[in-house]
C-alpha cells in the first residue's frame, strides 16, 4: 500500500530558515559587487552553517519547523500524558513491553525502524492489535540521518512509510528523527508526505544509562500533564543483571502516573 502525500500541504519556512536563504543571496550580491572581500562573504556563511547545524542537533528545537516537545494545550488540560518507545520492534523486549503495558492499562506510542518491522511484521502488527499506535522512525535508523539532503530525507521517509502502513494497515502520521537530529531539509519533505516531527519532554538516555534507577528518576522528574516521556524497546541498555532497562523502569514510572492522576494517549489521539 503505498504511502499518501498530502497535495493540498505547502510547506511554510520558519523564520529562522527565511534569513538564512536572504543572508545567502545577500552575500551573492556582495561578492559580485566586492570580489576582493571574498573571505567576508564566506565567514558569514560559515557562521550561519553554523548555526543551522547547531538547531539541527538540538532534537527539540523549534527552529526548522514544527516540532511536538509536549502535548498540545486540550491533552495537557485533560491531565494526559504520552509515552513513546523507539527503535523497535525487537524480539525479545516488545512483547514484555505490550505485556507491561496491558498490565497497567496504558496505550503508547512506538516509533518503529522499518527495517526492523519489516524483520518482525507480527510483532508489529501485535502492537497495533493491543491498541497501541505505530509511528515512523526512518527506515534504516541511519547514524549520518541528520547529513542527508532532500532527496535522501524523502526515500528515507517514503520507504518506511510503504513498510508500516503495508505491515500494520495504518499510515503513521508522526515522524521522530534518529536520536532526534535533522537539518533545514527535513521540514519540506515531512510536509510533502503529511507526517508531524515529534520530539520529547524528557528521555531517560536508556540506551546507554544501564542504571535503572537513574532513568527511573530523570523520567520521574518530568512526569506531568502535557509531557512526552522516551524510552527504547530497541537498543536498550542492559542492567548489571542483563535486563533491558525499560523493563524494570516501566512498573515505577506507570505507577507513579497514575498516582499522579495521569492519563497515558498515544500520540495520534492527541490530535483529537
Amino acid at each position: 500500500m503505498p504511502s499518501q502525500f498530502m497535495p493540498n500541504s505547502r510547506w511554510q519556512p520558519t523564520l529562522l530558515v527565511r534569513l538564512s536563504v536572504a543572508l545567502h543571496l545577500l552575500v551573492l550580491m556582495f561578492v559580485i559587487m566586492q570580489p576582493e572581500l571574498w573571505h567576508w562573504a564566506l565567514a558569514m556563511i560559515l557562521a550561519n552553517h553554523c548555526l543551522l547545524t547547531f538547531v539541527g542537533m538540538s532534537p527539540r528545537s523549534h527552529w526548522l519547523g514544527s516540532n511536538w516537545t509536549r502535548l498540545p494545550a486540550a491533552a495537557t488540560a485533560r491531565n494526559e500524558i504520552a509515552l513513546t518507545i523507539d527503535d523497535g520492534p525487537d524480539p525479545v523486549v516488545t512483547s514484555q513491553v505490550l505485556d507491561l503495558l496491558d498490565h497497567h492499562a496504558v496505550k503508547a506510542t512506538f516509533f518503529c525502524v522499518g527495517k526492523k518491522a519489516a524483520r518482525y511484521p507480527d510483532l508489529c502488527r501485535e502492537i497495533v492489535r493491543r491498541g497501541h499506535a505505530v509511528e515512523n522512525h526512518s527506515q534504516h535508523h541511519r547514524h549520518h540521518f541528520a547529513f542527508m539532503g532532500y532527496a535522501g530525507f524523502m526515500r528515507e521517509l517514503l520507504v518506511a512509510q510503504d513498510t508500516l502502513t503495508a505491515i500494520t494497515g495504518q499510515r503513521p502520521l508522526f515522524f521522530r528523527a534518529p536520536a532526534g537530529l535533522r537539518n533545514p531539509f527535513l521540514d519540506p519533505v515531512l510536509t510533502k508526505l503529511g507526517l508531524q516531527l515529534a520530539a520529547w519532554s524528557i528521555r531517560g538516555k536508556d540506551t546507554w544509562v544501564a542504571d535503572s534507577d537513574r532513568v527511573t528518576s530523570k523520567l520521574l522528574s518530568g512526569l506531568h500533564a502535557g509531557a512526552i516521556l522516551l524510552l527504547h524497546d530497541g537498543n536498550a541498555a542492559r542492567t548489571a543483571n542483563g535486563i533491558p532497562v525499560i523493563l524494570e523502569v516501566l512498573p515505577t514510572l506507570l505507577t507513579a502516573a497514575a498516582a499522579a492522576n495521569l492519563r497515558f494517549i498515544t500520540l495520534r489521539q492527541a490530535q483529537t
